[in-house]
């Protein structure tokens, strides 16, 4: 499976140079406008794109005819592509810190607490999104998936506000906003673990074309 992965890094890698680059610039915008931290929402959704670029690249290439000969099961080449979307969205967070660090040395007001809670809800979109979105990759073409991936987030923020009001039937979101998003953000790993199972499924089911 590293194989597999390092094959998807080498096709993103200009994807992600852009990322990087374009992120940092954002973050410098949105100092004079918004909170720098508050990039960290958009973070890792922007730098997940390069995963359904991979996959419209396999599609096209061939390359799903080919990896399936290979000594990997279904599983571990869904759990690459699972695997790589979990990575960008890290190092989405991560390329955002950058620009938040610089101008937290410069004077700016950001504090630990908005990082946490802005990369909480921007982490809980990404897996949110990429549960919704990566096992319809396997069952729509490429085309279509791709409209899925981007009205995924949309689905992602409605259920992001279906579980914060849920949360605050139990406990005051209000007075435990932090606490709230890292209750939302587990509940978007265990959806994002069980989309997996079920893209497993999906795709052994599959015919490769």
């Amino acid at each position: 499976m590293k194989g597999v992965l390092l094959k998807d890094l080498y096709i993103a890698k200009n994807n992600i140079v852009v990322t990087v680059v374009s992120l940092i610039v954002l973050g410098f915008g949105l100092s004079f406008l918004l909170e720098t931290s508050a990039l960290l929402v958009l973070a890792p959704a922007v730098s997940t794109t390069a995963v359904f670029i991979s996959i419209t690249s396999d599609a096209a290439s061939g390359w799903n005819k080919n990896v399936i000969t290979m000594p990997l099961s279904r599983g571990r080449i869904i759990g690459e592509k699972y695997a790589f979307y979990s990575i960008l969205a890290v190092f989405g967070v991560l390329a955002a810190l950058i620009p938040c660090g610089i101008l937290e040395m410069i004077g700016a007001d950001i504090t630990v607490s908005s990082l946490c809670l802005y990369g909480a809800i921007g982490m809980s979109a990404a897996l949110f999104a990429g549960g919704i979105s990566l096992p319809c990759a396997y069952l729509f073409d490429p085309e279509k998936s791709q409209i899925v991936f981007m009205m995924s987030f949309l689905a992602s923020t409605g259920m992001i506000v279906a579980l914060v009001l849920f949360i605050n039937l139990f406990l005051s979101v209000k007075d435990h906003i932090l606490l709230t998003f890292v209750i939302v953000l587990g509940a978007a790993a265990l959806c994002f673990f069980v989309s997996y199972q079920i893209a497993v499924k999906v795709y052994q089911r599959r015919d490769i074309v």
